[in-house]
Formats: C-alpha cells, structure tokens, sequence
C-alpha cells in the first residue's frame, strides 16, 4: 500500500514539474508562446497574431506562384493548340501580377526596403539583389505583352507561339526568383536588421497593404487567383496529382504483426 502511495506522489511530482518546465519555457519566449506551451490560444486580447514582413513577402509569393500555375496551363494549351484557353482570365492573371505583384510587392515592399539594404552591404547578396532588380524589370514588359495578347478577352491567331513562349520563359524564371528571394534574400534582410526595426517595418508592410487594397487585400488576391484557377479547370488539387511513374506497381502492404 505505502508502495502505491509513493508511487502516486511521484507521478504527480513529475507531472508538477513538467508543467513548471513548459510555463517557464514560455514565459522566457513571452506571453504569446506562454499560451501555446499551455495549449491556450496565441492571440492577443482575442485577435490574431500580426504577420510578419518575412511571412508577408512569402505568401504573397505563394499568390504569385498560384498564378504561374495558370500561365503554365495556359502556355501548355497554347503549345498544343487546344482552342480552350480562358483568354480574359489569363489577361485577369496579368492585371493581379500587374497591381499586386509588380506594383505592391515588387516596388513598394522589395525594392523599397528589401534589396537597399542588401545593395548596401555588398557581396553576393548585392549582386542577387540587382540581378532581381532586372527580372523585375524584365517582368513588368512580360506583364505588357500577356495584357496586350489578351485584350478583348481573345487571343489573336498567329499570337498563340509567341504567347506560349513567353508565358513559359516568366514562370521558369519567377519560379526560380522567388525561391530565391525565399531562401536566400528575406533571411539575409531579417538578420542584418535590428529586431526593433523588423517590427516597424512588419506593420509597416500590413498597413500599406491595407491602404492599396483594403482591409482584405491579401484574401481578395487569392480569391481572384482562385476564379482563375477554376476557369482552366486547376480548382481540384487531387486532380494535379502526378501520375504513377511507369513501371512502378502498387506498394506492397507490410506484413501483419500477431
């Protein structure tokens, strides 16, 4: 019985210094992460956390690549010459890249606060910076000419080569240049800044998206990518799933254990 008794104690003793651990843990982290180790909410005062400038820029890069994957699809059915290409939603794709890639997330936040400081410090990421600089650039003109092969909501004959070349050489070079920015770039920026001005410039990035597009510019964004996706038919994620490679049967199922 005395077994049993102190056996109870030590349980209880250990389960008391775990939950010591895990709220001092996150009392050192702060109020925020102090909840989460308690399995309480992590907003504040009933709202949500603010996003950060980093994660700011990569979901806006998940928008963006969303709409790649249009231009891919199009590019594809424009190379096969498949009549079915949702033109005006593809000149749609080329006005949100326009307004909120280009002129929102390109000039106002990169190119504004991002790659200057970069520039600044020299070395390989300097040279990354302006090499971005140029794509940028060099989109802005691929955007003109999908908005000009668009217009009308047709594309024009003889425009379907030219078209689908391009639309393929911007996604292999944005895919590419963002990956870069997400790997590479945003890090580099975060750490050669203080703390205290990473977190002006969070809100700074959050209001300025409010005072372009509203208090639902990012949600009104995915929304317009969405439609696009749903007029050439890639609203179905299952259905992108790549097929079984050839030659390659069904897994076996591991034996059962008795």
């Amino acid at each position: 019985m005395a077994s049993h008794s102190n056996h109870s104690c030590d349980s209880d003793r250990r389960r008391w210094m775990v939950a010591v651990g895990v709220s001092t843990f996150g009392l050192a982290l702060g109020p925020p992460f102090a909840r989460a180790a308690q399995g309480g909410p992590t907003q504040e005062h009933g709202e949500e956390m603010a996003v950060t400038a980093a994660e700011d820029l990569m979901r806006e890069h998940g928008v963006l690549r969303r709409a790649l994957l249009v231009y891919s699809e199009a590019a594809a059915r424009l190379t096969q010459g498949r009549d079915e290409v949702p033109a005006s939603a593809l000149g749609q794709m080329a006005d949100l890249f326009r307004r909120f890639g280009e002129d929102y997330h390109e000039r106002s936040l990169e190119e504004a606060h991002v790659f200057p400081a970069l520039i600044k410090g020299g070395g390989r990421n300097a040279v990354l910076a302006k090499t971005l600089i140029s794509q940028h650039e060099r989109g802005r003109e691929i955007t003109d000419f999908i908005a000009a092969s668009t217009r009308g909501g047709h594309i024009a004959s003889g425009a379907a080569a030219p078209l689908a070349a391009t639309l393929t050489d911007f996604v292999r070079m944005y895919q590419h240049h963002a990956a870069i920015e997400d790997t590479v770039i945003f890090p580099a920026w975060k750490q050669g800044i203080t703390p205290a001005r990473y977190r002006e410039l969070s809100e700074e990035f959050e209001e300025l998206e409010h005072k372009l597009f509203g208090e639902d510019g990012y949600d009104d964004a995915v929304k317009q990518v969405a439609e696009a996706e749903r007029a050439f038919g890639l609203a179905d994620l299952s259905a992108l799933t790549a097929p079984k490679p050839p030659g390659i049967s069904a897994p076996t199922a591991p034996p059962s254990v008795d």
